[in-house]
């Protein structure tokens, strides 16, 4: 099965192509033509995936899946929420971001977060169906790691010693939300190739 995965982030591809078995031929928003911003307007992580999702299968009728992924910390309100690639800005910098958080949870000793992360995968039939993954942890008071991207660098899990950037690929695989997530995706898959 050939599916776009509606994402510019490499690190994602990487880390979703890693986890998909050799039946499903994962390919990116360039190997299909599209090099346009995707729509991401809307106030939910649900409603960002299934937007970006629709928008690949409507203009380019190719079956792809979308994700949208959040930080949310409980200081914070559930902030950054669906704000977290833009949480210090527009121009989407990971360290503006990480440095944004830290200085706004200076002094705070409820450091507890969650990343969540929803799917949305459109069909052939353009029917739609999503898939979500958490993981609880808390915000380090200080950058640690050099693997990963994004908020990696100050989330522990839950359970964990460790960020999810002092973790290899492979480790942060078997605990991430992404990860919880695409194995809900591939079950689906899956599914999908028995009744063939």
């Amino acid at each position: 099965m050939r599916i776009c995965f509606a994402t510019n982030n490499e690190h994602k591809l990487t880390e979703v192509r890693a986890m998909l078995p050799a039946s499903i031929e994962l390919v990116s928003l360039q190997d299909i033509g599209c090099y346009e911003e995707l729509p991401e307007t809307q106030s939910t992580l649900e409603g960002n995936a299934r937007q970006k999702a629709e928008y690949v299968w409507q203009h380019y009728q190719t079956s792809c899946f979308a994700d949208d992924t959040g930080l949310e910390v409980a200081a914070l309100g559930g902030a950054p929420g669906v704000y977290s690639a833009r949480y210090a800005g527009p121009q989407r910098s990971a360290a503006d971001n990480v440095a944004k958080l830290l200085h706004e949870l200076q002094g705070q000793l409820n450091r507890a977060a969650q990343f969540r992360t929803v799917i949305a995968l459109v069909l052939p039939d353009g029917s739609v169906h999503e898939f979500a993954g958490a993981v609880a942890g808390k915000i380090t008071p200080e950058i640690r790691g050099v693997d990963g991207f994004g908020y990696d660098p100050v989330f522990q899990p839950t359970g964990h010693t460790l960020t999810f950037a002092e973790m290899s690929l492979a480790e942060k695989n078997t605990l991430s939300h992404r990860a919880r997530a695409v194995e809900q995706l591939i079950a689906f898959f899956q599914k999908i190739e028995a009744k063939k």
